[in-house]
């Protein structure tokens, strides 16, 4: 087996699922550094972080629309 190529298979087989994961990623790491210096509690940056990857995943939900 090619080396990259488990990843190559997962990104044909699913694209939406490889962006979210990509899409959330850079997103969760914009919103730790932008808190850096805010005073949150464990909860609430927990709350913040889900809510990021579930905007995530609606992101790529919606652009997911115009291919169809």
């Amino acid at each position: 087996m090619v080396r990259g190529e488990p990843l190559k298979d997962m990104v044909r087989k699913h694209p939406q699922i490889v962006a979210w994961v990509a899409l959330a990623i850079g997103m969760v790491t914009l919103l730790l550094l932008a808190a850096r210096g805010v005073d949150l509690k464990t909860s609430q940056l927990t709350a913040l972080v889900a809510a990021t990857i579930g905007l995530a995943g609606l992101c790529v939900w919606i652009i997911g629309w115009d291919k169809d």
